[in-house]
């Protein structure tokens, strides 16, 4: 599994902040993948059709929100240098549980790799493949699933990640270097 920029936001949230926070945001975007999911079992040609004229925009708005949260990762980072290793309120809503579910949950739905993955489901699929309703719904759940265990073992790692590296030139470190790859990420999103 490749971790792209909202994997590598998941890690250094987890660094950051908590076990709790990671494992929120996780779900956050394990919840989207769900949904997207249910949309491919749902969808068919048509809605692939609603999804193609939007997925520029979708893929220039993910990459401006992420290149955002990469500059503010490293400023943070930068003035904070000496302070704990503790959330701060300038993480804002993403420092604790709820608000980093509902960030991840929202940066997840705009990503356009996640909107093309489904959106190639939709394609894919026929409306008269034949599959039952208990299999449809099997398929969702193992989409939700399969992306829950990825998402909470990058949680993890960035958990571990935070601990080990808790002294401030540690921090900072990590903070830049997480910034550098959301920032990367980001503007891969937008190159052709």
């Amino acid at each position: 599994m490749p971790v792209g920029a909202i994997g590598a936001l998941i890690a250094a949230l987890a660094a950051r902040t908590s076990w709790r926070v990671g494992v929120a945001a996780a779900l956050g975007v394990a919840t989207a993948d769900g949904l997207y999911a249910v949309v491919a079992v749902l969808g068919d040609a048509a809605l692939a059709g609603l999804i193609e004229p939007i997925s520029g925009p979708l893929r220039w708005t993910a990459a401006v929100v992420l290149l955002a949260l990469a500059a503010k990762t490293a400023t943070d980072a930068l003035r904070r240098r000496g302070a704990a290793a503790t959330a701060r309120k300038e993480d804002g809503r993403m420092s604790r549980p709820l608000g980093a579910y509902f960030a991840l949950l929202g940066l997840t739905l705009l990503n356009p790799a996640t909107i093309v993955y489904f959106g190639a489901l939709v394609l894919g699929r026929r409306a008269d493949d034949g599959l039952s309703a208990s299999a449809e719904a099997a398929w969702v759940t193992s989409a939700f699933v399969a992306s829950a265990s990825w998402q909470l073992l990058i949680a993890g790692g960035g958990t571990l990640l935070g601990k080990v590296l808790t002294s401030p030139g540690g921090r900072l470190w990590t903070a830049l270097s997480s910034s550098a790859v959301i920032a990367v990420l980001a503007i891969l999103l937008i190159l052709p």
